[in-house]
């Protein structure tokens, strides 16, 4: 039963990593007109990605922080509701606080990047 638990638990993982990745990469594509512009206006490619990287993480640090703190919380509530409950190790949820942080950094970094390699004309124009 533990393992199956453990199989599900990964699959929610992934779906999880992945419906972050949808999101924060759309929030990612739609400033491709705002990195556009800055770029025409003499910023470099690599700030206007930083600052799409650095939202995207921070978005994501409040929330890992609020999960992570919850995540040690939960078990003590759990434990004394149910008898014979005992928390999983903390190497699992290292891993999935990794999981989440580089699935926000790669949807933040592989839109950011497409959009350095668009024209800023053809990126001022869509709009």
């Amino acid at each position: 039963m533990a393992e199956l638990m453990g199989v599900f638990a990964g699959i929610a993982l992934a779906l999880a990593a992945l419906g972050i990745y949808g999101v924060v990469s759309y929030m990612a594509e739609q400033r491709a007109h705002e990195m556009g512009v800055r770029i025409t206006l003499g910023a470099k490619p690599s700030q206007a990605m930083g600052l799409v990287i650095r939202s995207g993480m921070s978005i994501a640090g409040i929330g890992t922080a609020l999960g992570f703190s919850t995540s040690l919380a939960l078990p003590k509530l759990v434990s004394a509701t149910f008898n014979g409950f005992h928390a999983g190790p903390a190497t699992a949820l290292a891993a999935a606080l990794a999981v989440v942080t580089v699935a926000v950094f790669l949807a933040c970094y592989v839109p950011a990047r497409r959009a350095m390699r668009v024209d800023p004309v053809v990126a001022l124009r869509h709009e």
